[in-house]
């Protein structure tokens, strides 16, 4: 979505991404309306599936002459079948914002060592956000869990909040 926000606002007056985004909006609305309502359940959600499809058969039909219409056209169809795939699973997320938000840790290193580190370094520091993540997602402290000695943060039932 923000890369279909950020290609309209680069070409604002490219008739085909305004209608490729358009289609894209009126196809989502109705999806995070029954996520709000009903949350994350394949029971409830799989009845946009035939809009998906309807979608896709307007996009495939699609005949654009811009490169940027293009190129969107291209990106949707290569990831046609993991788009939508919370439609089909309990509990998955429809954006990608807690994978965006994983990531921006290991980014924040990054810039803090300048970019230099060995594979190994790499595996450990992953490790450790992936502890506090997991703690973050529980709302429990991470340096008490750490400092607790526990090997499992399941059995944990120390102090709540970060």
């Amino acid at each position: 979505m923000r890369d279909l926000n950020d290609d309209i606002r680069r070409e604002p007056f490219n008739v085909e991404i305004k209608e490729i985004v358009s289609e894209f909006g009126a196809l989502l609305e109705p999806m995070i309306d029954t996520i709000d309502r009903f949350g994350l359940k394949t029971h409830f959600l799989r009845k946009h599936k035939i809009a998906v499809t309807r979608f896709y058969n307007t996009l495939l039909l699609g005949k654009y002459n811009t490169e940027l219409a293009q190129k969107v056209q291209k990106r949707f169809i290569k990831n046609q079948g993991k788009l939508f795939t919370f439609l089909d699973y309990d509990n998955v997320p429809w954006n990608n914002n807690n994978a965006e938000h994983a990531i921006k840790s290991f980014a924040d290193l990054r810039d803090v060592i300048g970019g230099r580190t060995t594979e190994t370094g790499v595996q450990y520091y992953l490790i450790l956000l992936s502890i506090y993540q997991t703690c973050v997602y529980r709302e429990i402290d991470f340096f008490t869990f750490l400092r607790s000695g526990e090997k499992k943060i399941d059995g944990y039932a120390g102090e709540q909040g970060r």
